[in-house]
């Protein structure tokens, strides 16, 4: 069910770090929507495939592409695949723009070439989910961090133990454009989110779907887990299917 694809970066400047191997998981039934799905730190695309395969979701093709392995501020400079760089898990962190803005990027470019017809979105866990909300403020605003356009006319996000980078005067961002508000309140958004989150805290998701709701993302779903840590269970598998049918009709 797994197949290999390009990396997709080519818009990325020629001394970004280099993206790993991208899997594929082809849908099952009639090609209505591509989901390109962000794995959490130290993992690589390869490790939700296996999920991704078995969702009752015959119509959504996957694409699962792996993070660049570079060193992380938050883990004394160790080197492991990461989407951005990060200091520290918390609101009020330095985000790393240079490094969301090429993992948005790399996520616009593997999206870029589906077919017309076929319904857009992203979703990821962790460090992936915080790229997948990145990517759907991107898309309201209508242009990268660095001022480029955004080209992706995305359906969905969904964000599972993640958090919202760049939160700081996302409302005022938004609010100046009415293109831009429109577009977040047309946008439908999935976090999930542990009660017992070690690792992400859940103040900090919970912070995060405030956060773009108050900036004008009304279309902005949270569901929480009691005892649920920083990894995922059927229950949230099943909420995310739900929801995607919903939104998707896929």
């Amino acid at each position: 069910m797994s197949s290999n694809r390009g990396s997709g970066s080519r818009n990325l400047r020629r001394n970004a770090l280099e993206f790993g191997r991208t899997f594929v998981v082809m849908p099952k039934g009639t090609h209505q929507a591509t989901i390109v799905w962000l794995h959490g730190i130290g993992e690589k695309g390869s490790s939700w495939t296996q999920i991704l395969e078995t969702l009752p979701l015959p119509n959504i093709k996957w694409i699962c592409p792996s993070a660049p392995t570079r060193q992380v501020t938050l883990f004394g400079g160790y080197p492991c695949t990461a989407w951005f760089n990060m200091e520290s898990m918390s609101e009020d962190a330095c985000d790393d723009l240079e490094g969301l803005d090429a993992s948005a990027t790399h996520v616009a470019n593997l999206l870029i070439s589906e077919p017309d017809d076929v319904k857009l979105g992203v979703a990821g866990f962790s460090m992936g989910a915080a790229v997948a909300l990145y990517s759907a403020t991107c898309r309201a605003l209508g242009q990268y961090g660095n001022g480029n356009r955004y080209p992706i006319n995305l359906s969905v996000a969904v964000a599972l133990s993640g958090w919202l980078p760049c939160s700081r005067n996302l409302r005022n961002r938004v609010g100046v454009s009415q293109e831009a508000l429109r577009r977040a309140s047309s946008l439908p958004i999935l976090l999930c989110h542990g009660k017992v989150d070690d690792v992400v805290e859940y103040k900090l998701g919970e912070k995060s779907a405030q956060t773009m709701y108050s900036a004008g993302f009304q279309s902005v779903t949270f569901r929480t887990y009691n005892g649920l840590g920083h990894y995922t269970i059927m229950e949230e598998i099943n909420d995310v299917c739900s929801w995607l049918i919903a939104c998707l009709g896929a």
